[in-house]
């Protein structure tokens, strides 16, 4: 993994219209690196922002204030043909595999196009590379002859990442890409992404509620809250000691799949707060059953606790907690 951030968002916020005069603060003020050559897990409840985050990241979803560094270069002050040359490094595998791809267009022709439009590949040529692609992902090139309405889920989402691969990209986000799948195709799509990015050199943020699969692809792991990152830690780290209450529950409704010590069962109560309203002091106060009047009124910042370990917490989990400290 390469010491400098292949991405660097800085300060970035999506906020979209509401009722009446009321803004949704979908994503608050991140700060988030990504490095070359990992795979960051990006997890949280549904709502609370994630997928947002990693659209406006491409920007899909166009950022309300903030920058994203790539190369050098901020992505929210390109336009026109430069945005458009700098897109092919940067793809997106999207959560829907069916809702995603032109009905009317044959498979072939879905993948070669951002070959075409991007880079400039002749067509002749781009149809080769899709070929190769759909054996890459196991279809196989005779599936270039199809339309999506005759693949199962699974292999929708086969055409979608051969696709998103075909400009050769640096960057790729993972937008829930296997949520929409049976259990067992789930396996095989993240066997799939696993090896890809292996064998490619990949970068790739992958988006997920299923802190399971996370555990399986990701290097790093950041957890969002509110619109807020509260954690990021290493892979290991945080499943063997989250540092966020909030990482703590969400933890504790995770099966065991080893021999690890049991967790603590945590109930974690209350509903997701309106990100059009975020409460005052932390946004998790509200739900956290460590926290105390500083978290009410005061909002924590997102600090170093340890080598290559961030938390949004006053007393995070690591840490005497003494109420006299407060």
């Amino acid at each position: 993994m390469s010491s400098e951030p292949l991405l660097r968002v800085e300060g970035l916020r999506v906020e979209f219209a509401g009722s009446g005069v009321r803004r949704i603060r979908a994503v608050r003020d991140v700060d988030l690196d990504v490095y070359e050559g990992e795979t960051l897990g990006l997890v949280g409840e549904s709502g609370c922002g994630k997928s947002t985050l990693g659209k406006a990241m491409l920007r899909v979803i166009e950022p309300s204030a903030g920058s994203i560094r790539y190369g050098g270069v901020d992505l929210t002050r390109l336009r026109g043909g430069a945005l458009r040359r700098t897109r092919a490094d940067l793809q997106m595998i999207f959560q829907d595999p069916f809702g995603s791809l032109n009905p009317r267009r044959r498979v072939a022709d879905i993948v070669a196009e951002p070959m075409i439009r991007a880079r400039g590949v002749k067509r002749a040529a781009a149809r080769a590379a899709a070929d190769e692609l759909l054996d890459m992902v196991g279809l196989g090139r005779e599936a270039g002859e199809r339309r999506p309405h005759e693949f199962s889920g699974g292999q929708r989402q086969r055409i979608g990442i051969a696709r998103a691969l075909a400009p050769t990209p640096r960057f790729v986000v993972a937008d829930e890409a296997v949520s929409a799948l049976d259990v067992s195709i789930q396996a095989q799509i993240i066997n799939l992404l696993a090896d890809l990015i292996r064998d490619r050199g990949l970068t790739m943020l992958f988006v997920s509620h299923d802190l399971g699969v996370v555990r399986h692809i990701a290097d790093r792991v950041a957890v969002m809250y509110l619109g807020q990152i509260i954690e990021v830690a290493d892979r290991d780290s945080f499943f063997a000691a989250p540092a966020h209450p909030y990482s703590e529950a969400l933890l504790a409704s995770v099966p065991m799949l080893t021999r690890e010590p049991a967790r603590q069962r945590i109930v974690l109560e209350g509903e997701l707060p309106d990100p059009a309203d975020p409460p005052a002091g932390c946004a998790y106060h509200t739900r956290c059953r460590y926290a105390v009047d500083r978290c009410r009124v005061e909002a924590p910042a997102l600090r170093p606790l340890a080598a290559a370990r961030s938390v949004r917490c006053h007393l995070p989990l690591l840490t005497p907690r003494k109420a006299d400290s407060l």
